[in-house]
């Protein structure tokens, strides 16, 4: 960690690729009490257009945190205010997904600093699974 938050806009920070298995499903089920069959039911999956189980919203949503990206060994002091996601492609069991966030804006209002993140899931085929924003309050150490 670092004294100083060295970002600029323009940066981008990334998260490891993961492969998604009913494992993330399941358990987010149950932490959340979300229990779509959607979700986890094969055959009542199967009866959809998607014809496989897809992944909660939430649950990629939660997959863009600046936190499990490169960042967190690089930039300190952000406190997380705001989020917004859209979700473009449905993300199945199976699927490996990675995310970016850039940078997009930085600025004060009075005495508090902010910073903008645009995230993009992407999976293996690099089609966007999900687009939105972060939002982080800048708190200056000491």
């Amino acid at each position: 960690m670092t004294d100083k938050l060295e970002i600029e806009v323009g940066q981008v920070f990334s998260t490891p690729t993961k492969t998604l298995t009913d494992a993330h499903f399941l358990f987010f089920s149950g932490l959340t009490g979300d229990n779509h069959p959607i979700h986890y039911d094969v055959e009542y999956a199967k009866s959809t257009k998607f014809g496989a189980p897809l992944a909660h919203g939430l649950l990629l949503a939660g997959m863009t945190a600046l936190g499990g990206s490169d960042a967190s060994f690089q930039i300190d002091g952000l406190v997380f205010v705001e989020q917004g996601s859209r979700f473009l492609k449905p993300a199945k069991i199976g699927d490996t997904i990675h995310t970016t966030l850039t940078v997009e804006k930085i600025w004060h209002e009075g005495k508090r600093q902010y910073v903008r993140f645009a995230t993009a899931m992407l999976n293996q085929a690099g089609e966007t699974v999900l687009e939105g924003f972060h939002v982080y309050q800048i708190i200056p150490r000491g």
